[in-house]
């Protein structure tokens, strides 16, 4: 088996060079004439931040995961840790971070347009499944075909389940069904590929967010109002922050963080186990999102960072608590960035093209309705990637309208998780109908 080792395969050399991306990104986005001056207002930094590491990705530079020939001629399986250190410990910083300045009236001013696009999006994903089928089916239909556990339907039940709640639902589903053990990185590949595009369409809307909601004819006041309440108070606290001040920060957001993994270790095997043991298989399916140790912990630095809020810590937002978070997710999303290889769109093409019709359907649902009720982008945006993203993107994508939005995300993400096996295990009936499977 050849070695796909890429150029570098050291982590530490593999970070800097993506904080060098960054830094170049930030450099020149922050020029205010000539040609980035005008590259900047048609594609938005946050998509550079995502897409440069893609391409250091897709000429080998990098690589999230790769096959290295030992000297004795064993092939060893090689991963990068940066997403896992990245997800796992920056992101629950940067929420905590984020959250310390958040007006929880706001959150809830923003009324009930974000549920109604976020169930919408949900709505996308469950029927896009079995028309996608129907769709490839008419032109290519042994690309849905396969029977027993090689049978196509069954391996995009795990992308249902990704796609709708996270992680644990995909592993729910896969469990449920089925589906060929050995088949089964090709569905967690069209997952990457399709999700992430589609996270980078959005990305790219973000940047052209004004017209977008112009078209829409959206009623942005709540959201305005509570970007501009955050600002206010950031501006009458703001103060240079000292050495003193970062490192409380540092030691605010990373306590918070050692909490939240100290009970999800607890947490998560304790649900599992209690849920692994009911004798109802209907139980087990709901409630699998409760032994994820990846949800206690965004939930669990959530919480926290909400209750300080209520605190003096709240006023180290004036010291810069937010941008701090800023960075941290900035790393993540170098760090998803480097997990995707373009080259590979063009293999497995037919799978692939089944998960872009899907992620077509879930997108035109979230268009129509957002135009029906005037909904503003952001929670076409932020509804779409609770499903699609989870935890892990959700806070990302809201976190670029404005810091003191990610809790949002979030919020919206924890649905995803609740409602993620149920709404799998429904669309996976209408793609086994789809399909001709039972």
């Amino acid at each position: 088996m050849a070695d796909t080792s890429p150029l570098f395969t050291n982590d530490t050399i593999v970070f800097g060079l993506l904080m060098l991306a960054l830094a170049f990104i930030f450099y020149t986005e922050s020029r205010t004439s000539g040609f980035w001056s005008k590259f900047y207002k048609i594609v938005p930094g946050l998509f550079m931040a995502y897409m440069l590491p893609a391409v250091f990705t897709t000429v080998g530079w990098i690589a999230p995961e790769w096959e290295q020939t030992s000297t004795s001629g064993d092939v060893l399986k090689k991963s990068s840790a940066l997403y896992y250190v990245a997800s796992r410990f920056l992101l629950p910083a940067a929420l905590v971070l984020m959250t310390l300045s958040i007006d929880l009236k706001g959150v809830f001013n923003l009324g009930w347009k974000a549920l109604i696009m976020f169930f919408t999006g949900t709505l996308g994903i469950v029927v896009g499944g079995p028309i996608a089928i129907l769709i490839i089916a008419s032109v290519s239909p042994e690309t849905v075909g396969g029977v027993g556990p090689d049978a196509v339907w069954r391996g995009l039940s795990t992308l249902a389940g990704s796609w709708i709640g996270g992680g644990a639902n995909q592993t729910a589903m896969l469990e449920i069904y089925g589906y060929n053990p050995k088949l089964y990185g090709g569905m967690v590949f069209v997952d990457i590929v399709v999700a992430n595009l589609w996270m980078a369409l959005l990305l790219i809307g973000i940047g052209k967010r004004k017209r977008i909601n112009q078209w829409l004819k959206a009623d942005t006041s709540a959201i305005e109002d509570l970007k501009q309440n955050v600002s206010h108070f950031t501006e009458s606290i703001k103060r240079n922050p000292s050495l003193t001040d970062l490192i409380v920060m540092l030691g605010i957001a990373f306590g918070a963080v050692s909490f939240s993994h100290f009970f999800a270790e607890i947490l998560a095997p304790f649900f599992r186990d209690y849920i692994n043991s009911s004798s109802s298989e209907t139980t087990r399916n709901i409630f699998s999102f409760l032994g994820s140790s990846f949800f206690w912990m965004i939930g669990i630095s959530t919480l926290v960072a909400i209750g300080l809020s209520f605190t003096k810590a709240k006023q180290y937002e004036g010291a810069g608590a937010s941008k701090l978070g800023s960075v941290f997710i900035y790393i993540l999303v170098a760090t998803i960035g480097m997990k995707m290889d373009l080259k590979l769109i063009f293999d497995n093409s037919g799978l692939i093209l089944i998960g872009m019709v899907w992620m077509s359907i879930h997108a035109i649902l979230l268009i129509v309705m957002a135009k029906l009720i005037k909904a503003p982008y952001f929670f076409l945006a932020v509804g779409s990637q609770a499903n699609v993203g989870g935890a892990a993107s959700a806070p990302i994508v809201a976190s670029a309208f404005h810091p003191s939005l990610a809790t949002v995300g979030v919020l919206l993400a924890v649905f995803g998780y609740a409602i993620g096996t149920v709404a799998a295990i429904g669309c996976t009936i209408l793609m086994a109908l789809a399909s001709g499977g039972a």
